[in-house]
């Protein structure tokens, strides 16, 4: 396993970012300022919710819609939903399993205006949503580090960082597709930090393929990441 792949320091990259003197109650991220609960994932210590704006904003293919719905799994702060909002998305739920991070979603879609078309949900993946509901566009920017499958999360921010056993990951890959409109989209932004080839073993083992759709290479501290846009698609 290489060094950016290895799981206990994905979890000292989290402690510190929870930890650390200067974590702020408000950062700035796109000309925006945002809010920032305690043990909830902090997009200003890490660039990967940047490149899940440009994954979702910036490519024509795959934008996020100017108008219809989007779920986000893993909303965390609550950034990509509120954009897809303030873009024009006309219905966005914007799901978690932290409730620290349900919270701070809400905050940030009061504090720009979209909590109208904004709705924050706890859940585990889809299991709070209803069975009717159907969406343009899915999309979860992962926890795409993988943990030994008896790992026990430590902290909830912990959540945002590792997947024990990859066992969120078949979940998502089984279910996602069912959760789109017809001709709607299930999106999955994974990176070198997590083992691909396990994933699309579990893509196989689910009856689902992946498609790469964009890809983008980043400094990310001492490490080079490859990020990955992943369209999930039956088999």
């Amino acid at each position: 396993m290489r060094a950016v792949q290895s799981y206990t320091r994905s979890l000292e990259r989290s402690e510190n970012a929870r930890t650390r003197a200067d974590r702020p109650q408000v950062f700035s991220m796109r000309g925006r300022e945002w809010d920032l609960l305690d043990e909830v994932f902090a997009p200003n210590y890490s660039p990967s919710t940047g490149v899940s704006l440009e994954f979702l904003g910036c490519f024509e293919d795959v934008e996020l819609p100017r108008r219809g719905s989007l779920l986000e799994v893993g909303s965390g702060t609550g950034i990509v939903a509120v954009m897809a909002a303030l873009m024009g998305c006309d219905r966005v739920v914007a799901s978690d399993i932290n409730p620290h991070a349900v919270r701070n979603t809400e905050l940030n879609a009061r504090r720009h205006g979209v909590a109208d078309r904004l709705r924050p949900v706890y859940s585990d993946l889809f299991a709070a949503l209803p069975e009717n509901e159907r969406f343009d566009v899915v999309f979860w920017h992962s926890n795409y580090v993988l943990a030994p499958a008896d790992y026990r999360y430590r902290t909830t921010q912990e959540c945002a960082y590792v997947d024990p056993g990859y066992e969120a990951h078949r979940r998502y890959l089984a279910e996602a597709p069912r959760w789109t409109t017809d001709g709607g989209t299930a999106f999955l932004h994974f990176s070198s930090r997590g083992d691909l080839d396990a994933l699309h073993a579990l893509a196989e083992e689910t009856g689902r393929a992946l498609i790469t759709r964009r890809r983008r290479e980043i400094q990310d501290g001492p490490d080079t990441v490859e990020h990955l846009l992943l369209q999930v698609v039956a088999a």
